[in-house]
Formats: C-alpha cells, structure tokens, sequence
C-alpha cells in the first residue's frame, strides 16, 4: 500500500464520507480519510490521506480554505444553503452595488461569526443539524474566525418562484471554521434583507487546489483500465507536507533523534504552526510541535517497512 495524499474534486450530492468510501475501493485499503467535510450540495477540494497520509489529516483541517460561491439575497432557508427550505422572504429593491460593497467589508477580517444551527458541531455531544431537525431550538455562541478576502465578482436580479432576488457570485479566502454560508446568511441580515448559499466550490485547502485534483471518474478509469496494475495518482507524504504547512530540513542525528521518540532544539522557539521536518534525503520524519525551546512531534511517520 502506498503512502500520501490524493485531492478529489468531489462532485455535487457525493458525501465527504460518500468519496471516502470509494476512496477505500480505487486504493484498496481501509486506511483513508478525510480532512475537512463537504457538504453534499458543494463540490471542489476534498482531501484525501491514503496510509500514512492519513497522519497529516489533521493539520490539514486547520489550513485556510478557499471558496467560489453564489450567494442569494430576498430569502433565507432553514439551513442557509440550497438544501434547506425557504423560510422567509425580504426585499432586495434598495439594495445596490455601493451597499453591497460596504456589507462585505464588515464581513471581512477577524469577525464573530454564530455558526448556521445545522452545522456538525456538538452541543451536550449531539450535533447541531440532528437537534434541529429534531425540532429543536438550537442557539450557538459566536466564535471568533478570520475571513482574509471575500469579493463579489458579479451581481445579478434574478426571479425565484415570483420573488425578486440578487445573486452574488463572490471568492472568499477564510480561516478554518467559517460557515460560507453563515457569510451569506449574514450578509443578506446586514443588507436589511435575508441571504442563503445557492452553490459552493472549494478551490483550495492549504497549498493544495484544484490544479492537484482528479475527479472520481478520473480514478476509477485509471483503476478499471489496469486492475491490480493501476499506478493511483498520490501526493508523497513529503510533498503534500510541504504544500501544506511550513517546512524544517534536519540534520542527520535530529532525525534519528525524532526516530527514537526524543526531543530536538526548536528552529523556531514560540512558533504556533505545526512544522514539518524533512530528514536530510527528503523525507518526511515527523510533525512538530516548535512552541517551546525543544520541539516535540505531534506525529512521527516510521518508514513504510517499519
């Protein structure tokens, strides 16, 4: 089995679980995982780790991510996206490119943003979307999130079912944990309005982007032309390591070191990023932990023979 990262450009009403699945078929192993879900309605980006690959996952969720959108103002639905039912209705008559413009830009930044209610986080250990969908209401905290760029590119009236609508199409470069769609919810509140996401494409997570991705069709060609022969496209571990976070060359004895489960010197004391180091021939020993004069590794990753 080899070892690295594979990004899919999920398809639209596929799961993130749904693309893991027939991960584990086209890779034949059960070690595949995620890193960041998708929802069903969105497509773009979705990262998968393959053996050992899957010990980066998690470093990879906290990446800043990159979204192309179509936001809809004059409704809101249950969900804030497409999937959920409309539940009201506002106007978009006095709402103009300048107002626009002006509601992104307090939208930009560091902000407060209330995750939407049917979001997977965990309130009393149930997620949020299975109490509301319980009938319950579900009331989330702020949290602080950072959005570095959203930008409309385009603004359009448009008619849904005899309302009068304005479709955004916008880009939005964000900090792990931002709803885009509690961007658009919120967008349409600020406008005086209301706001839900019509569609989502991840264009990137980390250093990884859609110029790295293969669709599903793509692989299965590749798996069904070639049986047990196939060559299954991976980013080596690493490479995707060096796409993603920021990189350490070793020495040889800091490697070894690393190896036996000790501690190095920082390179970096304070620094809070997770830091891949590189053994001198390339290769990925381990994630590390540099906030303290000595560094320890989040995760060592033991030769594919070990």
């Amino acid at each position: 089995m080899s070892d690295g990262l594979v990004v899919v450009d999920k398809p639209a009403g596929w799961s993130s679980h749904d693309v893991v699945a027939r991960g584990r078929r086209l890779y034949r192993t059960k070690k595949v995982g995620h890193a960041g879900t998708l929802d069903p309605m969105a497509t773009g980006v979705l990262v998968l780790g393959v053996g050992r690959g899957t010990k980066l996952l998690t470093f990879l969720v906290g990446a800043d991510k990159e979204y192309t959108a179509t936001i809809r103002l004059g409704q809101a639905t249950v969900t804030d996206d497409a999937e959920g039912e409309v539940t009201t209705v506002g106007d978009v008559a006095g709402i103009d490119r300048t107002a626009i413009d002006a509601a992104v830009a307090r939208l930009t930044g560091d902000i407060q943003q209330v995750p939407s209610s049917v979001s997977a986080i965990k309130i009393k250990g149930e997620r949020s979307y299975a109490r509301v969908r319980a009938g319950e209401e579900v009331d989330l905290p702020p949290r602080p999130v950072t959005v570095a760029r959203f930008e409309v590119l385009d603004v359009r009236p448009a008619d849904a079912d005899g309302h009068a609508v304005l479709d955004l199409d916008v880009v939005v470069e964000v900090s792990s944990g931002t709803y885009v769609r509690a961007l658009a919810r919120d967008l349409g509140v600020d406008l005086g309005s209301h706001g839900h996401l019509t569609a989502l494409r991840r264009t990137r997570v980390g250093g990884l982007t859609l110029d790295h991705a293969h669709t599903l069709e793509e692989l299965a060609a590749l798996r069904d032309d070639a049986g047990d022969e196939a060559v299954m496209p991976l980013t080596p571990l690493e490479e995707a390591a060096a796409a993603a976070l920021t990189t350490r060359a070793l020495t040889e004895g800091e490697a070894r070191a690393l190896g036996f489960g000790q501690r190095i010197e920082s390179a970096q004391p304070g620094r809070e990023e997770p830091v891949a180091a590189l053994a001198p021939d390339g290769s990925l020993v381990a994630v590390l932990d540099e906030s303290r004069s000595t560094a320890r590794a989040h995760v060592v990753f033991a030769p594919a023979s070990s």
